[in-house]
């Protein structure tokens, strides 16, 4: 067990509520999200191999790709990492 002191809540229970279901609602968000890019994106492989041509499958994939590399941030390889703490001059 450790010996740090609890830190003293800030927040009412009433705000512990409404950020649970936030994060509840935000969860079903992103599994939607990932099946919404998983069927468009398997739908564009199969079109590839049967060689359908579709201007609005391509708009679409490339469209979700756009969308995912636009909101993730992928400046270094291996994820996000902290920036560098300042050691003065």
């Amino acid at each position: 067990m450790s010996d740090e002191p609890h830190a003293i809540a800030t927040t009412t229970v009433e705000e512990d509520r409404h950020s649970q279901s936030q994060r509840t609602v935000n969860m079903l968000w992103e599994v939607t999200q990932a099946v919404i890019a998983a069927s468009v994106t398997a739908a564009f492989v199969i079109a590839q191999f049967k060689r359908i041509e579709s201007n609005t499958l391509n708009g679409a994939f490339f469209l979700i790709v756009g969308f995912y590399f636009g909101r993730t941030n992928h400046t270094n390889v291996g994820g996000v990492k902290l920036p560098m703490p300042y050691l003065g001059r």
